[in-house]
């Protein structure tokens, strides 16, 4: 369980997270909704030790998570909007390299490791192919692969479906979908009100920086005029 309390940041006395507080259980989603700038991707950057952080605390099993060490544990992973491929490395190498140079992984076992994550996200086709030969899509695929061959607890993503075409959306939440069920703590950062549809998951709508409506993608779904505030953003009224 990851249990966040009161995280705050500010850039140049403009606050960019005021007092935000959740839990999230493991094989559970929680989607930031938003639009840019209000502090969503943040939240992500800073549980990733990619921005400091002004205030606040994370606990993960009920222990405090030092965000200096996680990119050590590799306990919280990230799939960034571009992706952050390497893009003159294979698709086999791209898995294959941190598994050995940072998990230190023999090459038989990296080499196992990575075939397993390639058959399992479709791409075991596309093995020896450069990342900047794949779609959209493959790429995606390929960033949580990857993601998933640290062995994170926490995985998040950063608008995964900003760089997708509409058709590719549903793949996508499929695939967001299905970390959850193997039991994953998920957090997705986004503005696509598609994606929202199609994920089970907790909405966490944001506005300058704090969270000012909650709800249940099926609650939502079965009474939409319970969420008024989703309900406009939604409707593209915010």
């Amino acid at each position: 369980m990851l249990k966040i309390n009161n995280i705050k940041k500010s850039y140049n006395k403009k606050k960019i997270l005021n007092n935000i507080s959740l839990t999230v259980n493991e094989g559970e989603i929680a989607l930031f909704l938003g639009s840019s700038g209000v502090g969503k991707s943040t939240l992500l950057r800073i549980l990733n030790n990619l921005e400091t952080i002004d205030n606040g605390t994370f606990y993960l099993d009920g222990k405090l998570l030092d965000l200096n060490q996680v990119n050590k544990t590799h306990t919280v992973g990230m799939v960034f909007q571009h992706f952050n491929l390497f893009d003159h490395l294979t698709v086999e190498q791209n898995i294959m390299l941190p598994l050995e140079k940072i998990l230190k992984k023999s090459a038989p076992d990296a080499h196992k490791i990575t075939e397993q994550l390639l058959t399992r996200y479709g791409l075991l086709d596309k093995k020896n192919k450069y990342a900047l030969q794949l779609s959209g899509g493959q790429k995606q695929r390929l960033a949580i692969a990857r993601t998933l061959a640290m062995e994170p607890k926490i995985i998040c993503l950063d608008e995964p479906t900003s760089a997708l075409d509409p058709v590719l959306t549903s793949f996508v939440a499929n695939n967001i979908q299905q970390l959850a069920t193997d039991g994953y703590i998920v957090l997705v950062a986004t503005h696509d009100t598609d994606l929202i549809k199609k994920l089970n998951c907790t909405i966490y709508l944001m506005r300058e920086g704090s969270i000012i409506e909650t709800a249940q993608s099926q609650a939502l779904q079965n009474n939409p005029e319970q969420f008024p505030y989703i309900k406009s953003f939604i409707a593209g009224h915010e």
